[in-house]
């Protein structure tokens, strides 16, 4: 009988092996791989919006928004691309002394910056493509809100959130790779993420979408008025607000979490 799954020892081993080829990458490959994480994490959560804008109650809303979101990670996992919230997982090969701190963090910095470019050219694509107008402009000014809201998220919970966060994330993604088969790999990824949509936890990359795409949002008057209309005085979004209220201490929790992940699978792979 073919084994269909990998133990918990052998996904760590097999991460680090990728750890290994990940740090070999040039910069170009790097660039352009997480730009394409970028985008599809983007394409996930831009889906889930026009897909929740319209439900009312709040648990409702993210389990529709969490049937749709995993589509995301789904297309990384199996398209390729680089993502940093997952690449936060690269402690793993500096645990097994396979690759350098400074490899890590030059890694991850660069994938950061390339997620944000590839999620803040969807955004732009999105914003010109009409579909904020959807539901009598209701989509651009759920879009335009939901940038707001995250923007005045509190620093404690920017971090807890992201904590969180990326402990299932992370969890998924290790899940998608001990799985040798593409339905094995789907049902990993899609449970975990919607785990996470759902509990409304934050994720820094699925943010560049959604501030950024609020900020475009807000470039028009029409969305604007009409987020006022629904959902009364908003004030205005400030992009100071959303890169350090939310993406900075979010970023922060989702290292957290990734790394926490890291360290547990590590111990367990050391006791078995």
């Amino acid at each position: 009988m073919n084994k269909e799954v990998l133990n918990p020892k052998e996904v760590f081993e097999t991460y680090v092996q990728n750890c290994e080829t990940k740090t070999s990458y040039s910069l170009k490959k790097v660039w352009f791989l997480g730009m394409m994480a970028g985008a599809f994490i983007a394409l996930g959560a831009q889906a889930s919006s026009v897909a929740m804008h319209g439900v009312s109650n709040v648990g409702l809303a993210r389990l529709v928004a969490g049937v749709v979101f995993p589509v995301g990670l789904m297309m990384i996992v199996l398209l390729g691309g680089e993502l940093f919230t997952g690449d936060c997982l690269l402690l793993m090969g500096v645990l097994a002394k396979k690759i350098k701190i400074r490899k890590m963090i030059s890694l991850l910095s660069a994938v950061f910056l390339s997620n944000l470019t590839g999620a803040v050219i969807i955004s732009a694509l999105v914003s010109l493509s009409g579909q904020w107008d959807y539901s009598n402009q209701a989509l651009g000014a759920f879009t335009y809100r939901l940038a707001i809201t995250k923007s005045h998220i509190s620093i404690l919970s920017a971090l807890a959130s992201g904590i969180l966060c990326n402990i299932l994330v992370c969890g998924a993604v290790l899940m998608s790779t001990s799985a040798f088969t593409v339905v094995g790999k789907i049902f990993a990824i899609f449970f975990t993420i919607m785990a996470f949509v759902v509990s409304g936890f934050e994720h820094c990359v699925a943010n560049m979408y959604y501030l950024s795409a609020g900020f475009f949002a807000s470039l028009n008057p029409a969305y604007v008025q009409k987020a006022n209309e629904l959902y009364g005085s908003l004030g205005s979004l400030n992009i100071a607000e959303m890169l350090i209220n939310n993406l900075l201490f979010v970023t922060i929790g989702n290292i957290i979490g990734g790394f926490i992940v890291a360290a547990v699978i590590n111990e367990v792979r050391k006791n078995k």
